[in-house]
């Protein structure tokens, strides 16, 4: 029994690194989702292959996390595997019957107890507290920041053929006046692809582009499905309108 009990204390303490390295991965700069995905994926070994990696492993801070990850999540594979050797060697059908029930509700136990939004609230108040005095990590709810919970997004916009924004600088495009600012844009030239952060209102937006966009998730949605000609630029007058009244609702709160 003692080898069943380490075995689900591995768990445990595997969920819980797991989650402590997406919160330190967050504190970087990662939106929540990336961040866990990244983590799980170190610590597991498995599937740590996307284009998302490469700015991770670029980034100081947050390869030293991933290096740690990786290391803890070797070692507990090892002790996990061992752990589960030793849980049924050398037992009766009848104890390993028994043992293997024992183990199955208890993983289905820490599932339910690691998936608890009230567990992880408190859980995550305890790791900020602690990675912000210990670490040298800037600990920035870039959520909270962004407004990413209230209806804003930082979003990708392809521009196609048909795209209202096409052959158009952004000054023409005036997609401030829509309540969005344009972040960066891609495009490949020459079989290269070419990064143009913070465009300047000269820049003229191809076919092909992809623009990384900051604003609201139902203007960024209608940019990105906003065809060229007449019911475009009617479409563009009413975000515009849209924007302001939005802007006088927030002055008068």
């Amino acid at each position: 029994m003692v080898a069943l009990f380490g075995l689900l204390t591995i768990i445990i303490l595997s969920i819980t690194i797991v989650r402590i390295g997406a919160l330190a991965l967050e504190l970087t700069g990662l939106s929540e989702e990336i961040a866990s995905f990244q983590s799980q994926s170190a610590f597991s070994g498995v599937g740590f292959t996307t284009s998302e990696s490469e700015t991770i492993v670029t980034h100081p801070v947050r390869r030293r996390i991933i290096r740690v990850l990786i290391l803890l999540g070797s070692a507990g594979f090892t002790s996990t595997v061992a752990t589960f050797i030793l849980t049924f060697v050398g037992q009766t059908g009848k104890d390993a019957f028994l043992r293997g029930i024992i183990l199955v509700l208890g993983i289905v136990f820490i599932f339910i107890f690691s998936r608890s939004k009230i567990v992880w609230k408190a859980l995550r108040k305890v790791i900020t507290a602690a990675l912000e005095k210990y670490t040298s990590l800037k600990v920035c709810d870039y959520q909270e920041v962004l407004g990413l919970k209230e209806g804003y997004s930082v979003s990708r916009v392809f521009v196609d053929h048909d795209s209202w924004m096409v052959g158009k600088s952004l000054e023409q495009l005036q997609l401030n006046q829509e309540g969005i600012l344009v972040l960066s844009v891609h495009r490949i030239i020459d079989r290269e692809d070419k990064f143009i952060g913070m465009p300047a209102k000269d820049t003229i937006i191809d076919v092909d582009d992809i623009l990384y966009c900051y604003g609201r998730s139902d203007a960024l949605r209608n940019l990105a499905r906003r065809e060229r000609g007449y019911r475009g630029d009617k479409e563009h007058e009413t975000e515009i309108k849209k924007e302001q009244i939005i802007e006088e609702i927030q002055e008068e709160n």
